[in-house]
């Protein structure tokens, strides 16, 4: 088989991609508009996204495409059940964040359990220098070895970040039993437990139409006040006004966010302007390494060319 392969959103992976073996035909696109996704895409056997969203009344335009790679592991901007009623194969990538995506959790838990944002900022405003003691204590600090882990997501990186959090830090840990499909050899705590027990409550599951908005403000009432919230997944997991809300009423201690419900925040966004030491807000990186991008890359030319041999792997339809 001979096929064209247009990669839609080059730019938005830092790594090397291989050219498919079987393709007569490779294009990459820096940036694809939405405008400019039939015309990039005409004749295309393959389309590679990665945030590039490929819906029903764009599909239909597209009679030839006959498989869809996404490069990452969320896939909500693939109309995948009009994909799967017609024929068009979708394969995302799976396990090459195991590592970067629970680390960069880790980093945004330890800062926000130690304060360090916060004592940073006294030091920057000479509160150290000011102070009769060698050290001053004006903000608490928790330790990790013996707080409650909660976990939505019980997947490759939920997995992975409870294996920090016991084999790390001696943290329990509580898979809620909330989102499917449930993962087999995985206990599992009512989510309203998991809710009212943990210390920390990470989230590592993908964005469908049942996990939108699986935390809003009922959760976050739930919640320890001094619990924090961790969300290195999807934006439109949280409801992201009930976040605000219960930052600034202390329902929560804090919360970490690598992500918004939209990427880019070219017209602004609500958790933009909080400008508090106990919320961080990172650029969606988690998953952002150099070795993680690069597996991912291989992995994504792989789904390809075994899809082409009759051999695939990853697929969602």
């Amino acid at each position: 088989m001979t096929g064209k392969v247009v990669f839609l959103d080059r730019a938005s992976l830092k790594a090397k991609v291989r050219k498919p073996a079987f393709s007569d035909s490779y294009v990459e696109f820096e940036k694809t508009s939405p405008e400019q996704i039939v015309p990039h895409l005409q004749g295309a056997t393959v389309a590679i996204t990665n945030k590039v969203p490929l819906r029903e009344e764009t599909l239909k335009q597209l009679p030839d495409l006959k498989m869809i790679a996404v490069a990452a592991t969320g896939y909500d901007v693939v109309d995948v059940p009009y994909c799967k009623a017609h024929g068009i194969a979708v394969a995302n990538i799976r396990n090459y964040a195991v590592h970067t995506v629970p680390e960069h959790a880790f980093a945004l838990i330890l800062a926000l359990r130690r304060n360090i944002l916060a004592y940073r900022a006294d030091v920057e405003a000479g509160v150290w220098q000011k102070s009769d003691q060698f050290c001053f204590f004006t903000h608490d600090i928790g330790d990790l070895h013996g707080a409650t882990l909660g976990v939505i997501g019980e997947g490759a990186l939920g997995k992975a970040t409870a294996h920090i959090a016991e084999k790390g830090f001696g943290m329990r840990v509580l898979y809620a039993d909330h989102v499917p499909p449930k993962m087999e050899g995985v206990t599992f705590t009512p989510f309203d437990q998991v809710l009212a027990e943990a210390d920390v409550l990470t989230l590592h599951c993908p964005l469908t139409p049942d996990t939108k908005n699986i935390i809003g403000m009922n959760e976050l009432r739930k919640m320890k006040r001094s619990a924090l919230l961790i969300n290195t997944s999807r934006g439109g997991l949280v409801d992201e006004s009930a976040l605000i809300q219960a930052l600034d009423e202390g329902l929560i201690a804090g919360a970490g966010f690598d992500v918004l419900t939209t990427e880019p925040p070219r017209n602004g966004h609500p958790l933009l302007d909080v400008r508090r030491t106990n919320f961080i807000l990172t650029p969606h990186v988690a998953w952002a390494s150099d070795g993680a991008m690069q597996f991912l890359a291989d992995q994504l030319i792989d789904n390809i060319e075994l899809w082409e041999k009759g051999t695939p792997q990853h697929l969602l339809t």
